[in-house]
């Protein structure tokens, strides 16, 4: 069996992909369960352009793996589009989801208009010649306060009308089948099996 490396060190994200994925013909492996210790710096403008850059140098030092990256994050009306591709760092620190967002629920404290997206895009390098870029998102809004215990990131803060739940209310199996990381996932499917004839 073929593996494909998830190109991120976030335990969070790779457990979702693998739960995702768990029926793909393909193993799902991490960058630790790889053995590959690198850390790609996220200086692209836009979600694709970093997603394609971890995918393209985890691809470089990979043997006969496939390797798909993921980069996704928050993206609010009110604040033109932030925190965007530095989500993960909003406060200044990277990965310090309570810091992320008590500074989001600052910024948004007299603010009427709370709609917000969440983005992910992907790019799966198969080979040099096969590439696949895909995008997902969904759209909700932003609440005063966190609200559940699940998921990560924005997630407690990210209320989904028509389920009128946040985020991190919902468990795994929901959240995962309308998330923006399940959209992506889903369309990453469909193009391999339609531009590379995988089953």
């Amino acid at each position: 069996m073929k593996n494909i490396i998830v190109a991120s060190n976030n335990e969070h994200k790779i457990k979702e992909i693998k739960e995702i994925l768990k029926d793909f013909p393909y193993k799902i492996i991490s960058l630790k369960e790889a053995n590959i210790n690198i850390e790609v710096e996220e200086d692209g403008k836009t979600f694709l352009e970093n997603a394609y850059k971890k995918a393209k140098e985890i691809f470089d030092v990979t043997e006969n793996s496939m390797v798909l990256a993921d980069d996704s994050g928050l993206s609010v009306e009110a604040l033109n589009g932030a925190p965007g591709v530095l989500s993960a760092r909003f406060c200044g620190e990277h990965g310090n989801d309570s810091k992320n967002n008590e500074k989001l629920l600052y910024l948004l404290k007299d603010c009427k208009n709370k709609k917000a997206k969440f983005v992910c895009a992907m790019v799966l390098i198969v080979d040099e010649k096969n590439i696949i870029k895909v995008e997902g998102e969904v759209e909700g809004c932003i609440i005063d306060k966190a609200v559940g215990e699940n998921g990560f990131g924005y997630d407690p803060l990210f209320y989904f009308p028509q389920y009128k739940m946040t985020f991190a209310e919902m468990d795994s199996n929901l959240k995962n089948s309308i998330s923006h990381r399940g959209k992506a996932l889903d369309l990453l499917k469909e193009a391999l099996k339609e531009n590379l004839n995988i089953k």
